[in-house]
């Protein structure tokens, strides 16, 4: 887990994680041995093929900080002031985005955009309606493509990078965060965050409103991890629908943002929790 206990600002000089310093020193290791000892080269391959298998499933989890820092709930001094974090992935949608707004400002609760790029270009006014209605645009990828963890470095570049711009030249404001697509990833992806001035950004709690439709169970969910820093997922865009056809998350909302005011919890965006 990413410690954020001091003020934000930028991400140092990328160093790979110590999982990751590990495992290239396991291949030079291996290698040594196999010039060394050449007999023992199925053994050898055996542990690369461990150690490979091992970061795919890491790359899997995507509350996991060993490929690198992974913001999975908010700073200490943010809990402290009873703060918790509402993050909202995959749009803007032109149907559920401005009812999502409308109940967010009935609750006066600020959340966290994560838009996909190509969306946001397709729907600039609505991009700039969550920024004017004091929310925070951050970055989930230009095209959020279903191989993303499979990208390498110029893939990830490109994908983010694009997005940036897109999302900057429409909300006026650099996003400051990233959230890969289902939150998976590869050990590629951390020096490309780093050289954007990127900070990853998972969750706590989500409740799976893209693929349940039945909103008692999401809501429950969600309402387990309703705490002082915390930081919920939910979905404007690819949202599933109850048998009524309405999106999850706008009958599940009201009641989170209930829960958190019973709670005196305020929602404020990952921004202004690590300031």
């Amino acid at each position: 887990m990413l410690n954020f206990n001091t003020p934000f600002q930028k991400k140092p000089v990328w160093q790979p994680s110590l999982f990751i310093r590990a495992s290239i020193a396991l291949h030079v290791l291996v290698l040594i041995i196999i010039i060394v000892v050449p007999t023992l080269w199925p053994w050898a391959v055996a542990v690369l093929l461990a150690n490979h298998l091992l970061i795919t499933v890491i790359g899997l989890l995507p509350r996991s900080d060993w490929l690198g820092p992974n913001l999975s709930q908010l700073p200490d001094a943010a809990a402290d002031r009873n703060e918790i974090a509402l993050t909202i992935d995959d749009g803007p949608d032109p149907i559920v985005t401005p009812r999502v707004l409308d109940i967010l400002d009935q609750y006066a609760a600020q959340a966290t955009f994560f838009c996909i790029g190509e969306k946001a270009a397709r729907y600039p006014d609505l991009c700039r309606e969550i920024m004017r209605r004091g929310h925070a645009v951050e970055n989930h990828s230009q095209h959020h493509r279903h191989h993303f963890a499979f990208m390498g470095p110029r893939g990830f570049m490109h994908e983010l990078q694009t997005a940036q711009v897109t999302l900057t030249q429409i909300s006026g404001q650099r996003p400051l965060f990233f959230r890969a697509p289902a939150g998976l990833r590869n050990p590629f992806l951390d020096s490309v965050l780093s050289k954007l001035g990127l900070t990853l950004a998972s969750w706590s709690t989500r409740g799976f409103d893209t693929r349940i439709g039945d909103a008692d169970r999401v809501k429950n969910k969600l309402l387990s991890g309703v705490r002082a820093g915390a930081i919920l997922l939910m979905h404007d865009g690819n949202a599933a629908r109850n048998s009524c056809q309405v999106a999850v998350i706008l009958e599940v909302l009201p009641a989170i943002l209930v829960a958190a005011a019973a709670n005196k919890l305020r929602f404020v965006t990952l921004r202004h929790a690590l300031s």
